[in-house]
């Protein structure tokens, strides 16, 4: 069985990010040239609640109906996220986010379900902390230290860890600012560090893991998301194979494709299929 871990990048732009001449994400672009690489078409509002419900659930914004970030009126409990549907075949899963929306069971959501039961049998672990109170340059540091840890002591069989350095910077500073560049640097390198950790347990173990990298929308260049444009609207996955070859996928693929296509590593069906 291939193991998952999906790491979503909020609001990264993908010019500066993969530039050819200097690209502000060293490894991501190296690993880029050494993975499968899709293109992602962002069809809803570039909002990071509708489009982390899409990729994550496999539903489209037409059936989930998160319009925004507040995920009030949700028809979330009619489309599991990619960590339950995988536990329903007996996956172990992690999830490891800053915000609050994506794994929080306080508010109105979250998009990836609790499931008490699971936790206390040991089979889902949730780590969330609260970026917008403390900054996500801090908590992301923070959800890396220990998704690191559960990746290399635990390897869950389907993992989901969140960094949003980057588009906070770029609410901040906007698309083309020094600062925004340079949360793309940061977050590159927590995910370096995620990746090694899985080449190494992957060494010691035999593990097959398939390490995805994506992002719910980009950011205008005076900053800010939600409008129509071409930056605003890209996206991206990397598939990386460790202990296995990078996986078939076409060039390009819809949103809701992303959970499906991941729970096909994994040899078990969608919820759809």
């Amino acid at each position: 069985m291939t193991k998952i871990l999906l790491i979503g990048l909020d609001g990264l732009n993908l010019d500066p990010t993969f530039d050819s001449s200097a690209p502000a994400a060293p490894f991501l672009a190296d690993l880029r040239a050494r993975s499968t690489y899709a293109s992602i078409t962002i069809d809803g509002p570039t909002i990071s609640g509708p489009s982390w419900a899409t990729l994550l659930t496999g539903a489209t914004y037409a059936e989930h109906g998160v319009a925004d970030n507040t995920l009030v009126g949700h028809r979330l409990e009619a489309y599991p996220d990619l960590l339950t549907q995988a536990a329903t075949h007996g996956a172990t899963t992690f999830a490891a986010a800053g915000w609050g929306a994506l794994v929080d069971p306080a508010g109105p959501g979250p998009i990836i379900r609790t499931r008490p039961d699971d936790q206390r049998a040991g089979g889902h672990r949730i780590i969330c902390r609260d970026g917008e109170t403390y900054g996500y340059r801090t908590v992301d540091a923070e959800i890396a230290a220990f998704s690191a840890y559960a990746l290399r002591e635990a390897g869950p069989d389907v993992s989901f860890v969140y960094f949003c350095d980057v588009d906070d910077a770029g609410h901040v500073y906007g698309a083309e600012s020094a600062e925004y560049r340079d949360a793309i640097g940061r977050v590159d390198a927590l995910t370096e560090r995620l990746c090694a950790t899985v080449e190494r347990r992957s060494a010691l173990t035999g593990e097959a893991w398939l390490v995805t990298i994506t992002t719910d929308h980009g950011h205008r260049p005076e900053g800010g998301h939600g409008g129509d444009s071409a930056a605003e609207r890209s996206s991206f996955v990397i598939g990386h194979g460790i202990g296995r070859g990078n996986p078939n996928w076409p060039s390009s693929i819809r949103p809701e494709s992303l959970t499906p296509l991941l729970l096909a590593e994994t040899g078990h069906p969608s919820r759809e299929t």
